[in-house]
């Protein structure tokens, strides 16, 4: 007695979708990579490739600068609601007020600090 699956010619179907499957699958990469766009220039540099490498170097290092400083932003922020919450329960002002103090300080440190780096990879 056959199987149903052979019955209704699952088996040819299977065989017959997987290749075409795995041929889909293989030229993938070539229809993806027609898709992309071109690779920027970095902001800096140019010409050799040693220069072209210090150019994304820099242009890494200002990205690495502006997410540790939106890391402090949102760090202090939360300290500082988390601070706001504890000053409403117990009424401790003075704590909260030096939380948002010490944290704007730390941002403006942390922004000056990044800010005055960024020349220094320049060179």
């Amino acid at each position: 007695m056959k199987q149903v699956s052979n019955a209704f010619g699952f088996n040819r179907a299977k065989q017959f979708l997987t290749s075409w499957g795995v041929a889909l699958v293989m030229g993938m990469p070539a229809i993806a990579m027609a898709q992309l766009p071109e690779m920027e220039a970095p902001s800096q540099g140019g010409g050799g490739l040693i220069s072209t490498l210090q150019g994304y170097l820099y242009d890494f290092g200002a990205l690495i600068g502006l997410v540790l400083c939106t890391i402090a932003f949102l760090m202090v922020g939360a300290s500082a609601v988390a601070s706001f919450k504890e000053a409403r329960e117990r009424e401790t002002w003075g704590k909260f007020a030096v939380t948002v103090v010490v944290g704007v300080v730390l941002i403006v440190a942390i922004i000056w600090l990044a800010t005055e780096a960024l020349p220094i990879l320049s060179q």
